[in-house]
């Protein structure tokens, strides 16, 4: 095992703690609006603090990119952690039992080491890069679907950027009638790690955070499937606008998107 996979396995199972502790005392959760639909609570500020931490503690001089604190720039910029305490936090506040605590390693700009962590299920979805990906230790396969036919898609609606509603919209109706169905289940980072496990065959979704994704692309790609932007590209990581899922589901997808592409990529 890659040892920084020890230590980001080890500081999300601190966070996770510490969010299912206060699931568990909802008077206790402290909530401030810091943006248009953007939340964030006292619980993920410990989360992240907890990580920080950890991380700290094994590694003094790496970086840390966090949701919340932003860039904790050390010694050796070579290496970056990028931090997602609480990818969920919606679905945390009205306690809709579905968010996760996202981890991932890049040296150099190549992911290296991701975790998704899911606390409310006891779930951690790990990869390493040409390692493969695992869930508590299984190795995970991305689906074998060859088309949409008969698919489940996984999205996330742009509510804190409604400005792309419509367009997002056309980009849904397209895909809606050739895909049997869709998710939306409020985490990014957990949509990501279900394409790498096959619960869903594919995702997308627009105008995300690396924190959003860093994590979870990983995973994906580890477990056999590929991450584009909405042009086929690897423009995702300055747009944030994000496909997955198996090469053929990826192509699939992206064919029928064009049809109504205007978003910016």
């Amino acid at each position: 095992m890659h040892p920084m996979l020890n230590i980001a396995i080890r500081a999300v199972r601190k966070a996770g703690n510490v969010i299912t502790k206060y699931y568990e005392l909802p008077d206790a959760v402290e909530t401030h609006q810091k943006g248009e639909n953007d939340f964030v609570t006292n619980v993920a500020r410990e989360a992240e603090r907890l990580i920080i931490e950890v991380i700290r503690r094994c590694f003094p001089h790496h970086s840390i990119i966090g949701e919340e604190l932003g860039e904790l720039v050390g010694t050796d910029t070579d290496v970056r952690w990028i931090i997602d305490p609480l990818d969920g936090t919606t679905n945390f506040i009205k306690r809709f039992p579905h968010f996760s605590v996202s981890l991932a390693v890049c040296i150099k700009d190549r992911t290296e080491v991701a975790v998704v962590y899911d606390p409310m299920r006891n779930e951690m979805f790990t990869a390493s890069r040409g390692q493969g990906a695992q869930l508590n230790g299984y190795r995970l396969r991305s689906s074998a679907a060859r088309n949409l036919d008969g698919i489940i898609l996984a999205t996330g609606f742009p509510f804190k950027q409604k400005k792309y509603a419509n367009n997002y919209m056309s980009l849904v109706s397209q895909l809606f009638v050739k895909c049997a169905d869709f998710r939306r289940t409020g985490s990014a980072a957990l949509d990501l790690a279900y394409v790498a496990a096959g619960r869903v065959d594919g995702f997308f979704e627009i105008g995300l955070h690396p924190w959003d994704f860093a994590g979870g692309e990983l995973l994906v790609r580890e477990a056999g499937g590929l991450v584009t932007d909405f042009m086929g590209n690897h423009n995702y990581l300055l747009s944030g606008n994000l496909v997955a899922g198996n090469p053929s589901v990826v192509k699939a997808m992206l064919a029928t998107m064009r049809k109504s592409l205007t978003v910016a990529q």
